[in-house]
C-alpha cells in the first residue's frame, strides 16, 4: 500500500461542479470526500449516517427545522444522523467532508441533484 499525501488545493482545481462530492481518502469505511456548493440544495436527513463538512474556503449555510447554521472557513458542523438539514451558500464553498461510505448525498431524497457514482479524484 503507497501513502501519500493529498493537497487540498489541487484537488479543488481539479473540478467545477457544484453539489458533486469527489472521493479523496478513505479511512475505516469512512470517505474524505471534497465538493463544491453554490445555491440551494435539498432539505434531506441520512437514516444511519452522521455528516461532517469542514468549510476550506467560503461560507456555507445549513438550514435546519429550527435555525439556520453558518459554518466559515476554518470551521465545522457535524450533523447527526436522522436530521434534517438543507445546505445552501450564497458564493461558492469549498467544503471537506468526512461520512461512512455508504452514504448517499442527498440521504433519503432521490433526484437530479443524486450522485450514485463517486468520482475519486
Amino acid at each position: 500500500m503507497e501513502i501519500n499525501k493529498v493537497n487540498l488545493k489541487e484537488k479543488f482545481n481539479a473540478f467545477t461542479e457544484y453539489w458533486t462530492p469527489k472521493i479523496v481518502g478513505e479511512l475505516n469505511r469512512q470517505y474524505v470526500k471534497v465538493a463544491k456548493f453554490k445555491g440551494e440544495f435539498v432539505m434531506h436527513h441520512h437514516e444511519n449516517e452522521d455528516e461532517l463538512f469542514f468549510v476550506i474556503k467560503g461560507v456555507l449555510n445549513i438550514e435546519l427545522l429550527d435555525k439556520t447554521l453558518e459554518i466559515k472557513e476554518g470551521e465545522f458542523v457535524i450533523i447527526p444522523k436522522g436530521v434534517k438539514h438543507k445546505p445552501f451558500a450564497k458564493e461558492e464553498v469549498e467544503v471537506l467532508l468526512f461520512e461512512p461510505a455508504s452514504t448517499l448525498n442527498t440521504g433519503n431524497k432521490n433526484n437530479e441533484l443524486t450522485v450514485n457514482e463517486l468520482e475519486k479524484l
